[in-house]
């Protein structure tokens, strides 16, 4: 065992595939001085990556985890440490053949070779297999199994042979010490390391090893059964590890492969059983690895049944037994995705855990460019760890929710798919009110967030408002907003917004801090609304939102409540070393509700004495007014494109203002109006953008349209690859697309776009054209989408295809770039 050196660029806690990777693409990206330190002996340590059933299936429908097992599998093949085998997702009910369909969309937006075929086909080519039981198929021939033992071997010896890796196995971490919120040491029971930087790749141990710097990595061991039956003389006579194709038999929640002589059979189909990290037997303890807890026969008995049903021709034989079985280990996150990135906590504390093997390699790629260069190449949006919300990070969440996401690991989950464990956390002010108006809560980071409202039933018939007929289109969906949206171009509606994240800057320093972490010029009169990208080091959106100037030194950044948590670590990430700048999130002191529409103005001047005409008030400024008795930040702007303002005010205060403006709209015809309005049918009328859909890391403000008028001389973080982006064509340019006329359906996002004759698009880097965001546009009398297209495609009134559930919907590019559909002018809400 070789010495354990005092200090370490960074020390990497794991040697699970993920860990190795990430060593692995540090050294190659030039990080020396690397330490990978894990408790377990190597190669195989002990954690999941020694039990899992290691195949990758490489469809998936988020365009991010598609990419990271895209390049994990080329990573896994350079290595030799990959055999392709093919694999079929199997359906035995016609809920899952549309789910099929629209995994065959997926594949076809991300580029992956997949066909749909007959029961008679998937029976050919798992000849074991009973037919009757399987209604199709959905094969794609790059499936594999891989070996991520041999594959961290490799990649061990690698860093090690380029004189950049120090391997320390059967060493325990004991602490993690920081100071100034900074890692600066690392202990052991072999001895402290000193270093900057500390990656936690544990696994299912990353929580504990991460509260050691008083930080929170928020996912649960769970278990995953597992059990090989056997021999098999079909099997055995192959002589290979695996010679058919895997299945997903995706109903009963399993999966079933070939293990050498074995059928091995897993399962997310038994109850969900949550393990607590400091519960995990230690190595000495274990009787086949910590991560192999004992089998519990009662789970899987059900599951057996489902096996037998489709594989009776060999299971149901007496010379097969059950050879081994476990309950094995996987993390669970609140959400179902990794974890990965700077903690909010530590500076210099890094997590790369709650990973799949199909992803393993690719997350360590991620990790190392993201340490290295500030941004990777993939966008690792979905899988930020600084995403959740405090509450989200609790013990009692994290279990909730991966209690309720266990079963749905095969799940068919729809993109609009509630949750609902661990609901009512964080509520408006206004929640009580709109409770009694029947409102349908959607949520967002814990907020209750009404998304339409039961007492505008009546004004579905009222404005001849259609239903969608087909019950996916339909689903998480309702008229209603339809009817609120036609409602609110017409009178005036008032929207709960209260789910912002917002935070004040503050301070001699605010200004310069401010100017360097956004694309737009700061420095303007106190009372200014400035909206502005917020890019990554390469120019890829980081984030958009508002400022406001409220003094001199004081301006208030208001985000999305989907993008608080997210930004808020970022922000924190870039104070200034002194105390120039003060940064404090005020979410919670403060609610906001939206007026909006034609009549706008006539219901807040009846409740304000202040003067609201356009040149007291113009568009895009702040004022402080009273509503009532109620003290009001009013922001003159609007993301529906009608008239009327965000009225700030404190929580407290919330309810008087409620009442002060839906007694005051009575005799205007004011209706409260969701989010469903607000974030999808106003908005995409609008043409207006949404982070984490349109906007992303892969994107910049040429390309997404949003590149502002002047270039600010001040320095800011992407303005190197801004101003190059400025400076010549896009590759990509943001459309809204329409439905053509007679279309019944209704896409509902990240379908690909096609050329006319079937055709993949994709754009000179390689980006697919798929559907960003779609939603109806009751003032048009149409469907809209957006999506990006590289320039031979983006032209007004050229026609193109949506493919969805199966099938090809002829579309119309209506507007190449940022002009809206609806009031292209502008003129309705700067009235």
């Amino acid at each position: 065992m070789s010495p354990l050196p005092d200090r370490a660029q960074v020390v990497v806690i794991g040697a699970g595939i993920v860990g190795n990777a990430v060593v692995h693409h540090l050294a190659q990206l030039g990080w020396r001085e690397i330490l990978l330190v894990d408790k377990g002996p190597l190669p195989d340590p002990g954690g999941s990556t020694g039990h899992a059933s290691n195949f990758v299936f490489p469809v998936d429908h988020s365009r991010e985890i598609t990419l990271l097992t895209g390049d994990s599998t080329r990573q896994y093949a350079e290595l030799g440490t990959l055999t392709t085998c093919g694999g079929i997702e199997v359906a035995r009910t016609p809920e899952r053949v549309q789910e099929l369909h629209r995994r065959m969309s997926s594949a076809r937006a991300w580029g992956i070779d997949a066909e749909l075929i007959s029961p008679a086909e998937v029976s050919e080519k798992v000849p074991f297999l009973d037919p009757t039981v399987v209604l199709a198929g959905f094969w794609t021939p790059s499936v594999a199994v891989v070996d991520p033992l041999r594959a961290g071997e490799l990649m061990r010896e690698r860093a090690t042979a380029a004189g950049a890796l120090t391997v320390s196995a059967q060493t325990e971490v004991l602490g993690i010490d920081t100071s100034g919120g900074r890692v600066r040491r690392v202990r052991t029971d072999r001895g402290d390391v000193d270093t900057a930087y500390v990656v936690v790749a544990c696994g299912v141990w990353s929580p504990r090893i991460a509260a050691l710097a008083g930080a929170t990595i928020p996912l649960t061991p769970a278990v995953h059964q597992m059990i090989d039956v056997g021999p098999i003389a079909e099997l055995a006579a192959t002589g290979r590890e695996i010679a058919f194709p895997i299945i997903r038999d995706m109903d009963p929640l399993m999966y079933e492969r070939q293990s050498g002589p074995d059928l091995e059979i897993g399962s997310y189909a038994h109850r969900p059983i949550l393990v607590d990290p400091d519960d995990i037997p230690s190595l000495q303890a274990a009787a086949l690895s910590p991560t192999q807890l004992p089998f519990t026969a009662e789970d899987f008995d059900p599951q057996m049944e489902a096996a037998l049903e489709l594989f009776g021709e060999v299971l149901d034989r007496p010379d097969a037994g059950i050879r081994h079985a476990i309950n094995g280990l996987l993390s669970l996150t609140p959400d179902g995705h990794p974890l990965l990135g700077e903690l909010p906590e530590v500076r210099g504390l890094w997590s790369a855990a709650a990973v799949w093997i199909k992803e393993g390699p690719g997350v360590g790629r991620l990790i190392a460019e993201w340490m290295t260069d500030g941004a990777p190449e993939i966008d690792p949006h979905a899988a930020d760890v600084a995403r959740f919300a405090p509450h989200e990070r609790t013990r009692a969440h994290v279990r909730a929710r991966a209690a309720e996401g266990f079963n749905k690991t095969y799940g068919i989950t729809h993109p609009r798919e509630q949750w609902t464990s661990d609901r009512g956390v964080r509520r408006s002010p206004f929640h009580p009110r709109e409770e009694a108006l029947g409102a349908e809560f959607f949520e967002v980071a814990g907020w209750e967030r009404p998304q339409w409202y039961r007492s505008n039933a009546h004004l579905v018939d009222e404005l001849g408002v259609s239903d969608r007929p087909h019950e996916w289109d339909a689903r998480w969906w309702s008229p209603i907003i339809d009817a609120e949206h036609l409602a609110m171009r017409r009178g005036v509606a008032m929207i709960d917004l209260s789910a912002f994240s917002q935070f004040d800057v503050r301070g001699p320093g605010a200004l310069p801090y401010l100017q360097h972490l956004t694309v737009a010029q700061m420095d303007r009169p106190v009372g200014r609304v400035i909206y502005t990208p917020v890019l990554g080091p390469d120019g890829g959106f980081r984030s958009d939102l508002t400022v406001v100037r409220l003094d001199d030194e004081h301006f208030r950044v208001i985000t999305g409540g989907s993008d608080g948590a997210r930004d808020l670590a970022w922000f924190r990430r870039h104070l200034p070393g002194d105390a120039s700048v003060a940064l404090h999130d005020v979410t919670s002191a403060v609610c906001t509700l939206g007026l909006w529409g034609p009549r706008a103005r006539d219901v807040l001047a009846a409740v304000t004495e202040d003067d609201l005409g356009d040149a007291a008030f113009p568009f895009a400024t702040a004022r402080w007014l009273t509503v009532g008795s109620v003290p009001v930040l009013a922001l003159r702007l609007s993301y529906v494109g009608e008239l009327g303002w965000e009225l700030h005010a404190a929580t407290e205060s919330g309810l008087a203002l409620w009442d002060a403006l839906a007694e005051a709209g009575r005799p205007h015809g004011l209706v409260p109006a969701g989010i469903g309005v607000y974030g999808t049918t106003a908005r995409m009328e609008k043409g207006y953008r949404l982070m984490g859909h349109e906007l992303d890391a892969e994107h910049g403000p040429v390309e997404a349209g949003l590149a502002l008028p002047g270039l600010k001389a001040q320095d800011f973080v992407g303005k190197a690859a801004y101003t190059k982006a400025r400076e010549g064509e896009p590759e990509a340019t943001l459309c809204t697309l329409t439905l053509d006329p007679g279309t019944r359906r209704r896409p509902q996002g990240g379908e690909p776009v096609l050329t006319p004759d079937g055709r993949r698009i994709t754009d000179r880097r390689g980006r697919p054209s798929y559907v960003t965001s779609a939603g109806g546009a009751p003032s048009l009398g149409t469907h809209l989408m957006m999506a990006y297209l590289p320039p031979w495609h983006a032209a007004e009134g050229a026609g193109l295809l949506v493919e969805y559930l199966g099938e090809r919907y002829p579309v119309t590019v209506a507007r190449a770039g940022r002009t809206p559909l609806f009031d292209p002018d502008d003129t309705r809400m700067r009235g």
